[in-house]
């Protein structure tokens, strides 16, 4: 394909108040199942992104990475436990674009990196541009940069940073330039210290963090990224130092706040945290909220849109069944287990990482098992979700779950949590369950998209629910703790405000106030679209950060 370099190959004229070109860098994309270069939400947060500048005509496109094994593929050892397997992909419906061009690593000053795009009418999103470094010219080191997302290998993820990076902002380019370049995440900063020495202002430069995670914050010794090509070209030793902190670290998020024009956070809580947490750091721009948000076109199940929008509880039950039905069938498929479509059923699905407890649940397991047992409120469990494929702690929590459930009728663990299985989860679960440890969940959107679906949620006031929540009118919320309290004490509190919740408010409203629980169902759904739909989140961009 020869791209015309000053059009980016929308398949439409964009709507002049959207016109300014913007680049938008970001290592995942959950964009279709079949296309798995994600690991989970930031992913499906770009992905809605993506989806929604395509259907308002906005002048977006996407810069991402071809991963060649993605993330991971989920399986089972002999024992039912967390396997992880890497088998090889292939794309046929990407367009290789004939861009190339060059970055320097380490102390190859001519690592090629090939551009490939998906365009809009494939998935329905903006045309996404993805860099490999698997191609022939490449020497073998050079090749496999590309092949896992989140390399657990630290000079292997310095370097595709840089790919993202630097070998994005050269595509951009290629391609005619952008008037911003939007960083999702600090993964492509190499791109802000590129672009900088080519003359792009920092009013061209926006950036968007996401978690006030330490792992989720990368910071790596300035000395080792110099001589990576972390900058795009060598700095000097005075030049170095005015970019690190810490003694002689470069923080990702404090060099992309310090470059951008404006930054924001990914709720108005976060914003809070954020605020906070880099206020002693000189020089750092505004950090503004935009509440992450995700696709409705996408996400939601056509006839519960159409129940909700007619008010018909018949509709929608009768709807809602169907779709339990289909997730138990993958319940039955992947665990050999029956589940009733009648039954209450709970789902805890999204990345597995210590601080989001999925095994809140567990810590009494006396309650949990009179929870489990409870003839007149009966109910069925069902946990999924990827753990990093090195966090061995979250891969624990996982067998642990599996070990647990194994012998219980009404409780499951499902193994490929990627698009099409989060879509049955949300669509076929009747509470959606969120759990992190209070203040260290800086959106969490899944939570928006079971909504849409009619699942209601139970969680902690974290994130996106403070700004969604009517306690008992559309969701459920457990009383608010202080984080500083000692963790073992915030969990066993917590633990026992959900086992309340679920056995004095959840159960007994879902069976014995059907009407009750219905209109809790239909309010959610009101109060989630459209603000948390991410054409809300696409047209503040515009109206926030990119003016």
């Amino acid at each position: 394909m020869v791209n015309d370099n000053n059009k980016w190959n929308h398949p439409y004229k964009p709507a002049k108040k959207y016109d300014k070109k913007v680049a938008y860098f970001s290592m995942e994309f959950g964009i279709h199942q079949a296309l798995k270069i994600y690991s989970g939400g930031l992913g499906f947060l770009a992905g809605s992104h993506m989806r929604s500048a395509h259907e308002l005509k906005q002048n977006v496109i996407g810069i991402g990475m071809l991963w060649k094994y993605g993330y991971y593929d989920q399986a089972r050892n002999e024992d039912q436990t967390l396997r992880t397997d890497f088998i090889e992909k292939s794309y046929n419906f990407l367009e290789d674009t004939g861009i190339e061009v060059s970055v320097e690593l380490h102390d190859n000053p001519n690592v090629r990196v090939r551009a490939y795009v998906l365009k809009p009418e494939i998935f329905g999103s903006v045309p996404i541009y993805l860099l490999s470094t698997d191609i022939d010219s490449n020497d073998f080191l050079s090749r496999t940069i590309t092949n896992h997302l989140y390399d657990a290998n630290e000079v292997t993820r310095v370097s595709q940073s840089i790919v993202l990076g630097i070998g994005g902002a050269k595509v951009v380019e290629a391609l005619g330039g952008a008037d911003i370049y939007h960083l999702n995440e600090g993964h492509g900063l190499p791109a802000f210290y590129y672009l900088r020495d080519q003359g792009v202002k920092r009013k061209q430069f926006v950036f968007t963090t996401h978690t006030p995670e330490k792992a989720g914050n990368e910071e790596r010794e300035g000395e080792h990224l110099n001589r990576c090509g972390f900058f795009g070209r060598k700095l000097s030793h005075e030049e170095l130092a005015k970019e690190t902190v810490n003694n002689g670290m470069i923080n990702y998020t404090v060099s992309a706040l310090r470059m951008a024009k404006k930054a924001n956070a990914v709720s108005k809580l976060h914003a809070v945290v954020a605020n906070d947490m880099w206020k002693d750091f000189s020089d750092i721009c505004e950090i503004i909220p935009i509440t992450n948000a995700q696709n409705q076109n996408f996400w939601q199940d056509g006839e519960i849109k159409n129940a909700w929008k007619k008010r018909s509880s018949k509709a929608y039950l009768k709807r809602k069944l169907e779709l339990k039905k289909e997730l138990f069938d993958e319940v039955l498929n992947q665990t050999e287990k029956l589940f009733d479509p009648n039954v209450l059923t709970i789902v805890w699905a999204r990345r597995f990482a210590g601080y989001k407890r999925a095994d809140l649940l567990l810590y009494d397991l006396e309650r949990f098992k009179k929870l489990i047992s409870n003839s007149k409120y009966p109910v069925q469990i069902i946990w999924a979700g990827k753990p990093y494929p090195k966090d061995f702690y979250a891969i624990d929590i996982f067998n642990h779950l599996v070990n647990h459930s194994k012998t219980a009728s009404n409780l499951a663990v499902l193994i490929g949590y990627e698009i099409d299985l989060s879509k049955m989860l949300k669509e076929g679960s009747d509470v959606w369950l969120n759990t992190p440890r209070i203040t260290r969940e800086a959106s969490g959107t899944s939570g928006m998209t079971a909504a849409m679906n009619g699942s209601v949620n139970v969680s902690i006031n974290d994130g996106w629910i403070p700004e969604f929540e009517k306690n008992g009118e559309n969701c459920f919320v457990l009383p608010e703790l202080d984080h500083n309290m000692p963790v073992w004490e915030l969990d066993n509190i917590d633990a026992d405000n959900l086992y309340d919740i679920l056995e004095n408010k959840v159960l007994p409203t879902y069976y014995d106030k059907p009407k009750e629980w219905q209109k809790i169902v239909f309010q959610g759904i009101d109060d989630v679209i459209p603000e948390f739909s991410s054409h809300r989140m696409a047209e503040q961009y515009y109206q926030e950060l990119y003016k």
